[in-house]
């Protein structure tokens, strides 16, 4: 089969993909074909990992969609890409109502829990990501990864290592980050998790927005806290802010916090 026989087959089945899903109800979903700055070489150089990925197909995973109802073609819709800590892309009807009045297609993973090995998390969010610009109208400047606790801290070095692809980031109760990170107190040290690669580190500080989403009894309050002083403002990001809610133990806050962190991450963009 040639290149263009090829091009065309997969944009008929993203096409057919389309007509099968209806705005406003949770849909299911997959993706043929991997771009290629998700591939083996793409993955190590944007982390300097040191290991090979291990094998991945695209085509063997499973996603859900949701689309908001009032979505129409010419009228470009943002991205919300969701990085879950179980085997299910869960999230609450009343964050749908945000997503949707906030005009964000919404799309997570199956399979893509803390149990299954980074890379590919990171790759099902990135060709995710990839696919749905060729389904949608998408509006390149509100392209969003996010996730909670284990799904939060993949979604904090995507938003990093792939800031050519993601300008926002909200990392709700877990967040990695590249260097050695001393906790507010001193009484802990929590060790770098990834190197990201120069170019992109840079771009990420200056054009990407990210928020950092903690609670007064989340366990992840101190690791959260400090990545936010003595990682993100410390090594001079231009866009960053934390939210420690009040009250809040380890679990997803409710609708009206994901609101006030997605409007940090619209701030100055046109809609």
């Amino acid at each position: 089969m040639s290149r263009l026989i090829l091009i065309f087959s997969l944009f008929i089945s993203l096409a057919a993909a389309a007509d099968t899903i209806k705005p406003g109800v949770r849909s299911p979903i997959t993706f043929q074909r991997s771009p290629q700055v998700s591939d083996n070489a793409q993955l190590k150089m944007r982390m300097h990992a040191a290991e090979t990925p291990p094998p991945y197909d695209i085509s063997m995973e499973k996603f859900d969609i949701i689309v908001p109802k009032k979505y129409k073609k010419g009228d470009p819709h943002g991205l919300f890409i969701w990085i879950s800590p179980g085997n299910a892309p869960s999230i609450s009807p009343e964050w749908e109502a945000v997503l949707a009045d906030k005009k964000l297609i919404f799309v997570g993973a199956h399979n893509s829990g803390n149990n299954r090995e980074v890379f590919a998390r990171m790759r099902m969010a990135v060709d995710a990501n990839d696919n749905l610009r060729d389904l949608y109208d998408i509006d390149p400047a509100r392209v969003y990864v996010s996730g909670f606790s284990g799904g939060g801290r993949v979604a904090s070095m995507l938003g990093v290592c792939y800031a050519d692809m993601f300008t926002g980031t909200i990392a709700f109760m877990g967040v990695n980050f590249y260097t050695d990170i001393v906790t507010l107190d001193k009484t802990e040290v929590f060790e770098a998790r990834y190197i990201p690669h120069d170019e992109v580190a840079a771009l990420a500080k200056t054009d990407c927005r990210y928020v950092l989403v903690t609670g007064e009894k989340d366990f992840n309050l101190k690791n959260t806290s400090a990545v936010y002083e003595n990682g993100f403002k410390k090594e001079g990001f231009k866009a960053v802010d934390l939210l420690n809610i009040p009250g809040q133990a380890h679990q997803p806050p409710t609708g009206g916090w994901l609101k006030k962190a997605i409007e940090f991450l619209d701030a100055g963009k046109t809609k």
